[in-house]
């Protein structure tokens, strides 16, 4: 699975999304003890049919016991009978999935000659967003700011041998977007990072980092002055970007100016003006676990046609 093929993948399920086609019940959270949840994420997708869950975890403190902060599991089924097609790495999908919806977001919204881009923060997934905007788009340069003491520097030299862009680390969250044709947000922050004076006119804003109540990245009067536009309506509103500003009264469900189905079908406009600032708010919808991971699947049969299968069911005491 590529990055161009995954964003194909996305964009088709952001359309079935929004035209009705597919159940997604809102993103149950189990919280646990240290800022730490589990969260279940079924959904159905009527075209292709199929359907699954992933369950994924987020421990934060996870780092310091030499462990992924983020781990999970994607089941499908055939939505027919119920029986189970696959089990698959859920954090392997959902890097792929989220760099490639921040994808779409930037090549529906974004200025269609953006060059510089603009990374806060450069964790885990970090490299797919970069690698789906380098699909995108014809970038000239990638600034780079990390949490930790040298943490850009190691991120650019891992990235620089797989991207054919420059990356450039930097040491102020101001530097990284005073300059960017398109911003992303990927961070557990829980207090804005990004200040409005920073971000210039005609700027695109991806922010993903923001998928629980309490999160944000991002000055409220960003989102203010923006058009904002989201992935799903509940989740957004729960534990997006916007959920924290909502709840302080300072921003309102009716700023919101659509999905980004919505847009991709036409239903509501992207961008208007060079000038125009856009925010789309990521939050990670299971439709495209889904979508995504049944691609997988039927690629993996196609590509073993001819060929035995065989399926393992085991239990372990």
């Amino acid at each position: 699975m590529d990055m161009e093929r995954a964003i194909r993948v996305i964009a088709q399920a952001f359309k079935a999304q929004a035209r009705g086609e597919a159940v997604m019940p809102p993103k149950v959270y189990l919280p646990l003890p240290a800022q730490s949840d589990f969260r279940a994420m079924p959904a159905y997708l009527a075209h292709p049919a199929c359907c699954g869950i992933k369950w994924i975890n987020v421990h934060p403190h996870n780092r310091a016991k030499g462990l992924p902060t983020v781990m999970g599991t994607i089941i499908l089924n055939d939505p027919k009978t119920g029986f189970p097609l696959a089990v698959l790495d859920g954090l392997s999908v959902t890097r792929l999935r989220t760099g490639a919806a921040a994808g779409v977001a930037a090549r529906a919204l974004a200025r269609r000659h953006s060059r510089i881009v603009g990374l806060v923060g450069c964790g885990a997934q970090a490299f797919h967003q970069v690698l789906a905007l380098v699909e995108c788009f014809q970038l000239r340069q990638v600034r780079v700011w990390g949490y930790r003491s040298g943490e850009a520097s190691r991120f650019c030299a891992s990235a620089r041998r797989r991207l054919a862009v420059e990356l450039v680390p930097v040491n102020t969250v101001k530097d990284c977007v005073c300059e960017a044709d398109i911003v992303v947000t990927i961070t557990p922050s829980r207090r804005p990072l990004v200040k409005r004076d920073w971000v210039k006119p005609g700027t695109h804003i991806n922010a993903i980092g923001a998928d629980a109540p309490g999160k944000q990245e991002l000055d409220p009067q960003i989102l203010r002055d923006a058009k904002v536009v989201i992935d799903d309506t509940t989740q957004a509103i729960h534990g997006g970007e916007i959920n924290v500003p909502i709840a302080k009264g300072r921003f309102h469900p009716r700023m919101i100016h659509a999905t980004l189905g919505d847009v991709l079908l036409g239903r509501a406009p992207g961008r208007t003006k060079s000038g125009e600032l856009t925010v789309f708010d990521s939050t990670g919808i299971a439709v495209h676990d889904v979508a995504l991971g049944y691609d997988i699947v039927q690629q993996a049969f196609r590509h073993r046609r001819g060929r035995s299968v065989r399926f393992f069911l085991t239990s372990r005491v």
